[in-house]
């Protein structure tokens, strides 16, 4: 599986920005996928994820309320929607799939990542 993280970019407190993970190969909708991010200085941290068929999610209780993950198994494609952002979601957003059995919030079972895209929340 590759993936091909997008969508990051510079926006001020409150605003939104939505991440897109377009990823390929034949059997995406067997992946749980995840969004981590990392911020400087700091570890690698689970933000988000999605079990195949959309039925389980979960998101960190640092963006509940405020974001929303979702997948479209049609379209090899992972979307973190991202609202009332605050400063301290700045941070390289990475996706990440895991084929660990079970639903995993740790790095170590997720065995392919995307490149990363830079949010930036200005106060």
């Amino acid at each position: 599986v590759q993936l091909q993280a997008s969508g990051g970019g510079l926006v001020q407190a409150g605003g939104s920005l939505r991440l897109s993970c377009a990823a390929s190969g034949r059997t995406f909708r067997e992946y749980t996928m995840g969004w981590f991010r990392q911020a400087p200085g700091k570890q690698r941290e689970i933000v988000a994820l999605i079990k195949w068929s959309g039925g389980y999610t979960y998101l960190s209780d640092s963006v509940k309320g405020r974001f929303t993950i979702s997948r479209d198994d049609a379209k090899n494609t992972v979307y973190l929607q991202m609202n009332s952002l605050k400063p301290e979601d700045t941070a390289v957003y990475y996706c990440a799939a895991s084929a660990t059995y079970g639903v995993s919030r740790d790095v170590r079972d997720y065995q392919y990542w995307g490149q990363g895209t830079l949010v930036t929340v200005s106060s």
